[in-house]
């Protein structure tokens, strides 16, 4: 049997013993999660199955998680990568495939920008319809020329070669010595890159957009790519169903939101949020051309946020970071109101981003405060007025509170609000997330919906779908999973009075703030700071080690919120806080509660925890 029968053999199997999780999942299991090893444990497993052609839907099941949510990859991504690899003789980590059309052209400009190095396009068929060749030029910096013509590959270049070609075929690769990089765009499924040649460095970077500006494709239609290797059609959407979708989603966030403005959806919370920043930054050099922009942002915050800020901010001299400090000591009214202060001195605009309840401390500030501090005049030096500020509200962790409606605690502030939707929009079904806007900001709209276009990061036909069937139950679900998780933390304290909970008072869940997630700080023991964090720690793991295996059907050991059942366990530090600075990170437990779960088991085994660690 030749190379290529046996892989496709191999594949057919793949296809038939596919696990559900891998086409349904949204987040990593944790307990068979190695992070450091993420983008190659996965592949090193598999190809020995492939070697000996052993497949069950068991043994795939337990295969090491792969990559990161489905944003940085996913178990199919992995597997259609490495088949399309397998069959072009080149190593798995050359192929990275896309949900977005556009933006692993975008990836490739970023790293040559950053390398200032020029870059050739030459492209067959048309661009995508939203591809603006000026505004990457002028609001990402990018530098790169646009080819229409074949010919222009027999020209000597001094940088990149880019072929970028709509093709049904996803496995059409010309892997000629004179390009350096080849994307095959698909309109139903996404793109596919490949680097070619000697372009391993681009690696890191190109997966890095794809994990904190877009996602990779979804695993569904890394499913129907597979089974088009094999011969298959690849199904298209019905074109009805997919507006229906998107009316009832948007009638649905208008009426939970009080939003007038049509939210935007995108493909992942962090698209969203690339979307907001790029739009802003977008209307700031038009509306304020000589000014710099001020990106203010939590330095502990998820690290999503914390990573994609910065390094927009790399690549933009008139746009730096200025940290936001949210939690613990630091005050976010106090915070904000110093640097608003200091960027009026430096007659500059301001983004603010932030997360209202905090991650991982699930903190609420002063609401009238930080709406005085916001909507405060300020004058520059020279004595103008200072730019209005425009406050970037994540509320994913209460997409139930009306922050944007006419009459919300925040009416009189530029807002954008944006949620991500792998949390309780989809209960965890979906990364598609969604922003809107309050009266004062429905003006910068606009500029964001043209940058999730340009970058091709709108929600795909099945995320939409999904929101559709999910996000009407989404409210009563919250109300729900609030009282399991108000239930189990007063049982947490009852039963170990000297563990420090974060949850909010019930002050403010009579205000509407009810997150179904709390932190938790062990008491710790030892005779030094290092000692005593160290025993935490440890403390933190048995707790969580004894949940997930006393309760596997319901705790797991993973990053989700809002999920529709069961109860998750994690420390944020190691996970979404992943890109934040040492100092800055939080070791305790977070734990995020369902609306359907066994409440009483949880306590049992909380109970059992205590009699046996504590005492």
């Amino acid at each position: 049997m030749n190379m290529h029968t046996k892989l496709l053999d191999f594949l057919k199997k793949v296809i038939a013993n596919c696990p559900k999780d891998w086409v349904n999942l949204t987040t990593h299991r944790l307990d068979i999660y190695n992070e450091s090893l993420a983008k190659t444990e996965f592949i090193l497993e598999f190809e020995k199955l492939f070697e000996s052609g052993q497949v069950s839907k068991e043994i795939l099941a337990e295969l090491p998680t792969a990559y990161d949510y489905i944003r940085l990859g996913h178990p199919l991504s992995s597997v259609l990568e490495w088949t399309i690899a397998k069959l072009n003789n080149i190593a798995p980590d050359q192929v990275i495939t896309f949900s977005s059309r556009t933006t692993p052209l975008l990836a490739v400009l970023r790293k040559n920008q950053r390398d200032k190095k020029a870059t050739r396009v030459i492209y067959t068929g048309d661009l995508p319809s939203d591809f603006d060749a000026e505004l990457l030029k002028s609001v990402y910096g990018y530098n790169f020329s646009l080819h229409s013509s074949q010919e222009e590959l027999s020209k000597a270049f001094d940088g990149s070669t880019v072929i970028y070609t709509k093709k049904e075929d996803i496995n059409a690769f010309d892997l000629a010595e004179n390009i350096d990089f080849i994307i095959n765009i698909h309109q139903e499924l996404g793109s596919i890159l490949v680097v070619n040649n000697q372009n391993t460095e681009y690696i890191p970077a190109i997966q890095h957009v794809r994990r904190r500006e877009t996602i990779a494709m979804t695993p569904i239609n890394c499913f129907y790519a597979l089974e088009h290797l094999l011969g298959k059609e690849i199904p298209l959407a019905d074109k009805n169903q997919v507006a229906e979708s998107k009316t009832k989603v948007l009638s649905t966030i208008a009426k939970i939101t009080g939003s007038k403005t049509d939210a935007i959806l995108g493909s992942s919370g962090l698209s969203i949020q690339y979307a907001i920043m790029m739009g802003l930054i977008d209307n700031a050099q038009r509306m304020h051309p000589n000014k710099k922009v001020k990106i203010v942002v939590p330095p502990n915050c998820y690290g999503g946020t914390n990573d994609q800020a910065r390094r927009v901010a790399a690549c933009l001299n008139h746009v730096d970071i200025m940290d936001l400090p949210v939690d613990g000591d630091n005050n976010m009214v106090d915070s904000t109101n110093q640097v608003l202060d200091q960027v009026a001195k430096e007659d500059a605009v301001a983004l603010i981003i932030a997360e209202i309840p905090t991650n991982p401390r699930v903190e609420v500030p002063n609401l009238d405060d930080l709406k005085a501090v916001l909507s405060k005049q300020r004058s520059t030096p020279s004595g103008e007025m200072a730019v209005e500020p425009v406050f970037i509200l994540d509320q994913t962790f209460c997409p139930n509170v009306r922050f944007v409606s006419e009459d919300g605690i925040l009416s009189a502030v530029k807002t954008i609000s944006y949620v991500s939707g792998s949390k309780f929009p989809s209960g965890g079904k979906c990364t598609a997330g969604y922003c809107v806007a309050n009266d004062k900001a429905a003006e910068l709209m606009p500029d964001i919906a043209k940058h999730i276009k340009l970058c091709d990061n709108e929600a795909t036909d099945l995320q939409m779908q999904i929101l559709a069937e999910q996000m009407p139950s989404m409210v009563q679900r919250i109300a729900d999973a609030y009282n399991n998780t108000r239930t189990f933390v007063n049982f947490i304290e009852e039963t170990l009075p000297q563990a420090k909970i974060n949850f909010v008072s019930e002050e403010l869940a009579a205000q509407g703030f009810t997150p179904s997630v709390f932190s938790l700080d062990l008491p710790t023991k030892g005779n030094t700071p290092e000692e005593r964090e160290m025993y935490k720690r440890d403390l933190n793991n048995k707790l969580i080690t004894l949940m997930i295996t006393q309760i596997p059907n319901e705790s797991k050991y993973c990053v989700s919120y809002g999920q529709l059942k069961g109860c998750y366990w994690t420390i944020p530090a190691t996970s979404t806080q992943g890109t934040t600075k040492e100092s800055d990170k939080d070791y305790i437990a977070r734990v995020s509660v369902s609306p359907n779960l066994d409440l009483d088991k949880h306590k049992a085994v909380f109970k059992e925890f205590v009699e046996q660690h504590i005492g």
